[in-house]
């Protein structure tokens, strides 16, 4: 059956700038790919000789054993080449050869990783992290025998600077402390032989102390052949935001420094070109002829020799001159940069260069070669920094800066002192505003040179480390193998489709203008967006308790990862993935009391006192796991596998349900959803039974219930045992139950568990909302009372074209089409209804945007053309007239 689907075509959403490991998921049907299928794979192309050999790995499986994603890693050295297939080849088990694979040694205190190119020693516990990295003499890409070059780094630690903030009699007075990074634990994930991963744990001491705190985690990634290796570096908060603030975050690289100093280069990347200067420049007022030229090579990285006699009277101008020991380039805002350098400690920074975005990129080094970092999304989560000291004596210090000692400490308070239920509808009497356990995960690229780096490759370099290469297949197959459930592909093919694709499309390009616009960038803010607006002062509600930050509410990364999918748009990737990032790791508990629960929105992303498993479930982040393999991603799913043992501490029901005989409460969404979504998801990952088995007793449970999934939805529940037990068949409202992401786990997991009576289940309840009351009277016997229960019918419509499809069932895909023409997002194309507005500055509004309903919106709508397209009405004329009926 393999044979049918393969080859499968690969493209590019990010070619490679430079040489570079790429890895990548696919996707199967259930019984198409046997783990012993996965040796056979290699990766083709007209343009190349020979296949590229390919480092695979199950992802997934189907219940039956066989895969359902895989991951593969390539070494691509061309990125020239548009397309590439996945194809089997009898040769590709012993495809990789000899001369490009990788090696790793362990000793009793060490990795060493060699690539062929670069030789990396990395310490397995204690203070720093790597010892040191050699190069060998070469270009990069070709991991042939050669002799050993130069130390290109002795020596790498993680940093952090940590203020301390007293007031003592109204006298505020600040301290610093400097903590440096302890390795306890490092792990070898994979060893080869094209990619291997190094995972690193530990905590940052105090030099001068024996305090530790800011947990972290660093994995390092080595490919075969490359002169590159990517980090990607979380840190977790675990202090007292009224006294611990982080003032300097980052990973200082020791670069020894040879030759002398008008031959050494530091370069840092700018909006657009390089700053390129040296510690000692030939610039002079008496620069000419020869030495202008010379000076021309000097800047565009070349070494420069002299003649001791002839050039001697130059060489004393050289010597006369300032020698510049340290630079820096600060990204104090997504808005302004500034780079300065200075003679000396006891010497002032003087401004060289300021600009708005710098590239992120910065290289240090001499004539034996250097140290180059790129640091990804560097400006859009700023404050960030590169800052190389010590550039004219035997080692330079270059550091990557995540957040900038150059600016304002991370300040982790909460807004206010107590919580604001009513007014700004934050859910919780209890303040519980914590950032204790939140995390934020950044991605570096290092490049180990042979030499300084020309103007053109640095700047790729850059394009490189901003945007990884990486590989993906075309939206008609994620979409033939039903990755993730139900989704469609664009359909223009009548008036009415190619009119909701218009309007899914402005909905994606109004949020990539408001994300520009009302600048929602920073550390800790990049990736989200904000919840709903205030036309009043023209802005969204940034100071209104629940209704600033979105915080993952009605799941906008399900809809932002469907358009991906659909589309193959590497622009909404970006969106989507900038999302996952911030809130898998921001607004989610990774350690102390809410371990596996998030925080709903607020002003601060952690301000609200609603902590709830919905916000962490791995449903959201899976999408980027498995197009991407990213480990961080699959690390955070696995942690929220028992999330649903912290709403014991935690009821989520607490303020409707006092203590009773049953250890917490929970409402079958999004509470349990979100607890299968997890369970699912680790199910799959490890074929771990124990928890697909937790998984069929909740739906035993809902199936003994009076109305089945319709019954509750709030239940007794024991998360030992994973039993829900009812409390009645009309308790709460049901628009909670499949908003945030139920119907979309829900349906994914009805097709591993193959299980009629749920499919029904799903069915019945999607039939159900949107009855007129008398027959839901008729159908539930009198027991569900009151529309209230059903309230925001758009938000019933994914579910709802489910049960039309299910039963083909014309009133209720009706229905559906109805509510979705009806609502404003269905009436109106947001890019060319907007209006000019000034709040600040002028800017285009949409006076009555909220992000729950445009991710919901869109989210059913691209479902519902799935389930459903046949019912579209089929004239323009039919569509506006569904359009105006009020």
């Amino acid at each position: 059956m393999l044979s049918s689907v393969l080859p499968i075509s690969l493209r590019w959403l990010h070619k490679p700038k430079v040489a570079a490991g790429v890895t990548w998921g696919v996707p199967w049907n259930k019984g198409e790919l046997t783990r012993s299928g996965l040796d056979s794979f290699c990766l083709a192309a007209p343009e190349l000789e020979k296949p590229l050999p390919l480092q695979s790995r199950p992802a997934a499986y189907w219940p039956d054993g066989s895969i359902k994603w895989s991951t593969h890693t390539a070494v691509c050295l061309d990125g020239d080449i548009p397309h590439y297939v996945l194809e089997r080849s009898s040769a590709a088990a012993g495809a990789v050869d000899a001369c490009t694979t990788l090696s790793v040694q362990e000793t009793e205190d060490t990795y060493i990783v060699d690539t062929g190119v670069i030789r990396c020693t990395v310490n397995k516990s204690g203070a720093g992290l790597i010892r040191s990295i050699v190069r060998s003499r070469g270009d990069a890409g070709l991991a042939m025998e050669r002799p050993e070059g130069a130390q290109i780094c002795s020596g790498g630690e993680l940093v952090c600077i940590r203020e301390q903030r007293d007031t003592v009699s109204g006298v505020l007075t600040v301290r610093e402390e400097r903590f440096t990074g302890r390795t306890s634990s490092a792990i070898l994930e994979q060893d080869g032989p094209l990619r291997a991963v190094l995972k690193l744990e530990g905590r940052h001491r105090s030099v001068a102390g024996q305090r530790e705190w800011i947990p972290y985690t660093l994995r390092l990634y080595f490919h075969a052949g490359l002169e590159s290796i990517r980090l990607v570096h979380t840190f977790h908060y675990d202090g007292n935001p009224h006294q611990d603030y982080i003032k300097g975050l980052g990973i200082a690289f020791t670069v020894p420094m040879r030759g002398p100093h008008y031959n050494r280069h530091v370069r840092l990347a700018g909006d657009s070109g390089l700053f390129s200067e040296s510690p000692k420049s030939l610039h002079t007022r008496r620069t000419k002829g020869k030495y202008r030229d010379w000076f021309t090579d000097q800047t565009e990285g070349r070494t420069v020799s002299f003649d001791p006699d002839e050039d001697a009277y130059f060489l004393g101008l050289l010597d006369d001159s300032a020698t510049w020991d340290s630079f820096k380039l600060v990204q104090d805002s997504s808005e302004h940069y500034l780079i300065r350098k200075r003679t000396g400690e006891g010497c002032v920074w003087i401004k060289a260069a300021e600009g708005r975005r710098a590239g992120g990129l910065g290289y240090v080094g001499s004539p034996d070669g250097g140290l180059a970092i790129g640091i990804k999304d560097f400006w859009r989560k700023s404050p960030s920094g590169l800052e190389a000291c010590g550039t004219a004596g035997d080692a330079a210090v270059f550091t990557a800066w995540f957040w900038s000692p150059d600016t304002e400490a991370m300040d982790l308070r909460h807004y206010d002192t107590k919580t604001h239920v009513e007014s700004s509808y934050e859910g919780a009497a209890e303040l519980r505003a914590t950032p204790y356990g939140i995390a934020n995960t950044n991605e570096l690229t290092l490049w180990c040179t042979s030499q300084t780096p020309g103007t053109e490759l640095l700047l790729r370099m850059q394009e490189e480390a901003s945007s990884p290469a990486l590989l993906v297949c075309e939206p008609a197959y994620y979409h033939d193998t039903r990755a993730f459930g139900f989704w469609s592909l664009p359909d223009r093919s009548t008036p009415v489709k190619a009119y909701l694709e218009e309007r899914l499309d402005g909905i994606i390009a109004f949020y990539q203008e408001e994300v520009e616009q009302r600048k929602w960038y920073g550390f800790w803010d990049y990736g989200d967006f904000m919840h709903s607006y205030d036309p009043v002062r023209h802005v969204w509600n940034y100071d209104l308790g629940g209704c600033a930050w979105q915080n993952a509410e009605l799941v906008p990364n399900m809809w932002l990862w469907v358009t991906f999918l659909r589309t193959g748009r590497a622009d909404v990737f970006r969106m989507a993935e900038a999302m996952t990032r911030h809130t898998s790791e921001v607004d989610v508990y990774h350690f102390g009391e809410y371990a596996g629960l998030g925080s709903r929105h607020n002003v601060v992303h952690w301000g609200c006192g609603c902590k709830e498993a919905r916000i962490a479930m791995a449903g959201l982040h899976r999408y980027y796991y498995y197009l991407t393999g990213d480990e961080r991603i699959g690390e955070i799913m696995d942690g929220v596998k028992d999330a649903d043992y912290s709403t014991v501490t935690l009821d989520p029901m607490r303020a409707y349900f006092p203590k009773d005989e049953f250890p917490t409460h929970v409402r079958v969404g999004p509470d349990w959803a979100a607890f299968s979504s997890n369970w699912m998801t680790r199910w799959e990952r490890f074929e771990d039974t124990f928890y697909r088995d937790k998984i069929l007793t909740g739906i035993d449970c809902l199936k003994s219930a009076n109305l089945r999934l319709l019954s509750g939805p709030t239940y007794g529940y024991d998360p030992k045992t994973g039993i829900l037990t009812g409390m009645g068949d009309d308790n709460w409202g049901r628009h909670l139950a499949i908003s945030m992401g139920g119907p979309q786990v829900w349906f994914e997991l009805a097709a591993m568990l193959e299980d009629p009576e749920w499919e029904e289940m799903l069915a019945e309840f999607g039939v159900f909302y949107n009855l007129p009351q008398e027959e839901k009277d008729a159908r539930s016997s009198g027991l569900i009372t009151g529309k209230l229960r059903f309230e925001h019918p758009v938000l019933s419509v994914a579910i709802a074209a489910y049960g039309a499809y299910y039963h083909s069932d014309s009133a209720t895909a009706e229905r559906c089409w109805t509510i979705l023409l009806d609502n404003p997002f269905g009436r109106i194309n947001l890019q060319e209804e907007a209006e000019r507005a000034t709040y600040v500055a002028e800017l285009n509004e949409i006076d009555w945007i909220n992000t729950n309903e445009a991710s919901q919106w869109s989210l059913n709508t691209i479902i519902s053309l799935e389930l459903i397209g046949a019912s579209v009405p089929e004239k323009a004329g039919q569509a506006r007239e569904l359009e105006i009926r009020k």
